[in-house]
């Protein structure tokens, strides 16, 4: 499910059932040296959030992405998102990235990190074998929570 009017209407009347907030946490760079690693770390964020709520529709609600920069990430109040996610009617919320430094926020949230994957070269069967791959990965984080 997505963060759209058809998706939240059906979140609100199956609370018990989609129980699970996934949030992109994306990191924007604009300098030269490091904004093209910036946009493809993005794009392989987003494929695979995609991704994954294909797979578990009905059981998960991909919201919008916090995106953030090296001067705003301080004073991110991600724990405050999971406060309001979690007032909303979910009871997990798992935070996915390709930033490492987010791991050391793992007694306050739940999150995912994932080193980035440049899909942007791979042909449409590649970068789907890949996200496959990936979802191997986040399987297991995901039914550890839900059981």
């Amino acid at each position: 499910m997505f963060f759209k009017v058809n998706d939240v209407q059906q979140f609100q009347a199956q609370k018990d059932f989609i129980d699970t907030a996934l949030v992109p946490l994306l990191s924007l760079d604009f300098k030269e040296e490091k904004i093209q690693q910036s946009s493809s770390a993005t794009e392989f964020i987003l494929s695979l959030t995609a991704f994954v709520e294909q797979q578990f529709k009905g059981r998960l609600m991909l919201v919008p992405p916090f995106s953030y920069t090296d001067q705003t990430k301080a004073g991110l109040p991600v724990s405050l998102l999971k406060e309001e996610l979690i007032n909303a009617g979910f009871k997990h919320v798992i935070f996915i990235t390709s930033d490492h430094s987010w791991t050391s926020f793992s007694e306050q949230i739940d999150v995912i990190w994932l080193p980035s994957i440049p899909l942007e070269s791979m042909d449409v069967g590649v970068k789907k074998s890949v996200l496959e791959d990936q979802l191997k990965q986040i399987i297991p984080f995901l039914t550890s929570r839900w059981y």
